[in-house]
């Protein structure tokens, strides 16, 4: 087959492994683990993968390689740890005919991280003696799923830690899903009157529900409504800090952020709770710096700010006694900057508030989906020169032969004219295509020896920087970019990416990732490496009949939330994992994904007028001889059949 790639025209050798199939005996979840093993094993450890992948540094204890070359998760018990191969988990989805792509969610994970954020707070309180407290809060629009707001509140309820609502809708999530005695709930975000009843109707069911004032438009809004209940409200406001900081989202900061108060309307806000005899109501202080912060400097210029605007505020009558930090939780450098501002001016210090969304749910969730085909860019066997054959096709096979270490950036300006002479040629119709074919097939040949004579230079000559890249593989995997990776496609955030199985063998091929929309933009070419960002995975070449799965990690904040139905590609299949103390796992929850008829159904379309429809049409070919009454039945089962099918590709 013939495929266009960035070095023209090439010759690329697909291959299709079958997959594997549900293992029959439901008891033996070895079956996989089995088929996957390698004929011959070369001279790679799973240490030598684990280095080459960077597990160790996105993988926070989480995640590891075992001996035999697989990807486990790893689970505090105790003072100990739990750890199960992501490929039992996957063997357990086949038994239970979970088909690829599927989205594990790991309980235990969203378990350990609001402990490791609740205790890091408390031993830094500890060590510096703080005289205040520390409350989490989880903001729900950074994943809304039922399954994951439930279990935050379920194990959070033990250390206070609530929820964060930015709308009506959250809000209703979260007075929902807590006790009234359980946590905080932060209303952020833009607040209507009906916002406002509802919030106030919740503080006197008992729970601490937190208005934050944004804009100053909300404050009328809140004094009326207030009056209208007669209820007092809890009032937070947002400050506009001038500090600034170099991490994602960084735009929520500094003067220009869209949210938050300047010192001129702080003040008019303070005046209008005074001339209302409400300025007791006034308890909280929220910033936001942004999120992926990666400067400490720049976390503790922030958090000084805020002290200071916290301490006036104190100053000037407001019953301020907590401190809401946004999403930062460097723990013992918040602490002391905090103590350092009010300590010298003796106020009492506040119980510390974080509305940590991502570093609480990122690890729990990891997409998997195996690799459906491939497509090589290798140059095919070149045969000798023809008779009468193109002179420009003679200069392709002189520059081929003449390459060296030498002269490696001459050769390719070489061939890239006398390609580029060629194809004007084909386009006028001078030449045939089998003569551009042959062409084409030289060439790559010429780049693919410059590529392997590039390791014999010191230097690489200017302008074959990514010539790496054109040659690299594309391995086509089961799921879509725009639908479980949207930041991928959207933002350029990058994923850690990786086999989950085989790292006893080298991955001897670079690919980059090729999802199964039909749009360009589907694709994933860049990836977290030892040193850094690198354009290309190192993979393993696949094996016909046998499957060959990848693990996205750290995708459990807003991709689920974010994700579009681009060509129809509905939600994947849920499976969430609680792992138990002896290494073995419970199947907590399974979730179908989307049927093709449920995607339809979003766009407005009725999954019954489509067979109605379909159905005059295939009698209308019965009329007119076509197909047979029997033709008819069978097509017309096969259009009901997907319409319950899966979104995705299926074996």
């Amino acid at each position: 087959m013939i495929f266009r790639g960035r070095a023209g025209n090439i010759r690329a050798t697909r291959r299709h492994p079958s997959g594997a199939r549900e293992p029959s005996d439901p008891a033996r979840e070895d079956d996989l683990k089995a088929q996957l093993k390698p004929a011959i094993a070369p001279a790679w450890s799973a240490a030598e993968s684990a280095e080459l992948y960077g597990i160790k540094s996105w993988g926070a204890g989480y995640f590891d390689l075992s001996d035999d070359g697989n990807v486990a998760v790893s689970v505090p018990f105790n003072g100990a740890r739990a750890r199960v191969a992501l490929l039992d988990i996957i063997a357990g989805m086949q038994q239970r005919g979970l088909a690829m792509p599927v989205l594990l969610r790991i309980e235990n994970i969203l378990d350990a991280q609001v402990s490791l954020l609740n205790e890091a707070f408390a031993r830094a309180m500890s060590q510096l003696a703080y005289g205040g407290g520390y409350r989490g809060v989880f903001p729900i629009k950074v994943n809304q799923q039922c399954q994951v707001i439930e279990e935050i509140a379920r194990f959070g309820a033990r250390y206070g830690h609530g929820l964060e609502a930015g709308s009506k809708a959250e809000l209703l999530i979260a007075l929902a899903s807590m006790e009234p005695a359980s946590g905080y709930i932060i209303c952020n975000g833009y607040k209507d009157t009906e916002f406002i009843t509802l919030g106030l109707q919740a503080l006197k069911l008992g729970y601490k529900c937190f208005f934050v004032l944004e804009t100053p438009t909300e404050l009328p809004i809140v004094l009326e409504t207030s009056r209208a209940l007669g209820i007092r409200p809890m009032l937070g406001v947002r400050v506009k800090l001038s500090a600034r900081v170099s991490g994602a989202w960084n735009e929520s900061s500094g003067d220009r952020s869209i949210f938050g108060l300047t010192t001129a309307q702080i003040v008019e806000l303070i005046d209008a709770l005074k001339a209302a005899d409400m300025l007791d109501c006034l308890q909280l202080l929220h910033y936001h710096l942004g999120s992926q912060i990666p400067n400490i400097r720049e976390i503790r210029s922030g958090v000084l700010e805020a002290a200071r605007y916290y301490a006036d505020l104190r100053q000037e009558g407001a019953a301020l006694g907590y401190l809401d930090l946004g999403g930062d939780e460097y723990c013992l450098d918040v602490v002391e900057a905090i103590m350092s501002v009010l300590d010298p001016q003796g106020i009492a210090h506040p119980t510390i508030v974080t509305e940590s969304g991502r570093a609480t749910v990122a690890y729990s969730s990891v997409l998997l989906f195996n690799i459906l085909d491939v497509t090589r860019f290798e140059p095919g066997q070149v045969p000798p020169p023809q008779p009468k054959e193109h002179e420009l096709i003679g200069n392709l096979r002189d520059t081929l032969k003449s390459v060296n270490p030498r002269n490696l950036q001459e050769c390719y300006n070489d061939a890239l004219y006398y390609r580029g002479e060629i194809r004007d040629l084909f386009k006028r119709g001078q030449i045939r295509l089998r003569e551009l074919s042959l062409a084409e097939n030289i060439f790559l040949e010429i780049v693919s020896t410059i590529v392997r004579r590039l390791g014999d230079v010191k230097r690489k000559p200017p302008g074959l920087d990514g010539l790496e890249q054109s040659l690299s593989d594309i391995y086509y995997g089961n799921f879509s970019v725009f639908q479980s990776l949207p930041d991928v496609w959207a933002i350029d955030q990058v994923f850690p990416i990786m086999p989950v199985h085989r790292h006893t063998e080298q991955p001897t091929r670079q690919a980059i990732i090729a999802d199964i929309t039909c749009d360009s933009d589907g694709k994933i070419d860049q990836f977290i490496g030892s040193r850094g960002i690198r354009k290309t995975l190192p993979v393993h070449p696949l094996v016909d009949g046998e499957p060959y799965y990848l693990g996205v990690f750290l995708v459990g904040a807003y991709q689920e939330t974010l994700g579009d139905l681009h060509n129809l590609m509905g939600d994947t299949n849920v499976v969430s994992v609680r792992i138990n103390e002896d290494g073995t796992f419970d199947f907590v929850r399974e979730m179908s994904g989307d049927s093709i008829a449920d995607v339809l159904s979003y766009v407005e379309y009725q999954p019954q007028s489509l067979l109605e429809q379909f159905r005059k049409t295939a009698e209308q070919a019965v009329r007119e001889g076509r197909v047979s009454v029997a033709e008819r039945q069978a097509v017309l089962e096969s259009f009901a059949a997907s319409l319950r099918g899966y979104t995705y590709y299926e074996d």
